[in-house]
């Protein structure tokens, strides 16, 4: 895997033993598109699997990054991956090893950012943007992400959220969620 644009583009990152579905080159490069300029932006990376999505929100400018990934037979490589953002650009990404779940129910942080990229067999999706959503750790302005499969039906409205946009990347999709403007 590669990172796809930004200061870092071109970088290998490391894949984890354990289960993973990375996502693909051509998604993210689309999605970090259509999200811009990240420049002093916040990001939570959410079922990070090997960090990449983190990593590539700092490539692209964001300095305040966190991760969660519960699989604990990737953190050596999530650990390993993450440090070239410190070292090559002095931004560190937070890293948290728990279940997602307890995570968002812990999290006292606000993002400008939040990317959902749970396992396809993950059937929770939208409990878990709604539990967010509850939590208010969306900024005002900011965006939900949430990579699903094409069988996971995500509604139009989530508690105090609405759905602006939806790209399509063969059998996955990418759904953007914010506030109503």
């Amino acid at each position: 895997m590669r990172i796809t644009g930004g200061k870092l583009s071109g970088r290998s990152i490391k894949c984890p033993d354990g289960v993973i579905r990375p996502a693909m080159d051509r998604m993210r490069e689309s999605v970090f598109a259509i999200l811009g300029d990240l420049s002093g932006k916040s990001f939570l990376d959410l079922f990070s699997g090997s960090g990449t999505i983190a990593i590539e929100a700092v490539s692209r400018g964001a300095t305040n990054v966190e991760l969660c990934e519960k699989d604990k037979i990737k953190i050596k490589t999530v650990l390993d991956n993450v440090s070239v953002t410190e070292k090559e650009m002095g931004v560190k990404i937070h890293c948290h090893f728990m279940a997602v779940e307890l995570f968002l129910k812990r999290c006292k942080s606000k993002f400008d950012y939040i990317f959902f990229d749970p396992p396809f067999p993950y059937k929770f999706h939208e409990q878990l943007v709604e539990l967010a959503s509850k939590r208010g750790l969306l900024n005002p302005g900011g965006i939900i992400l949430v990579h699903r499969p094409e069988e996971h039906f995500m509604p139009d409205k989530i508690d105090t959220l609405y759905r602006k946009d939806q790209r399509v990347y063969g059998r996955s999709i990418v759904d953007f969620y914010t506030y109503k403007e």
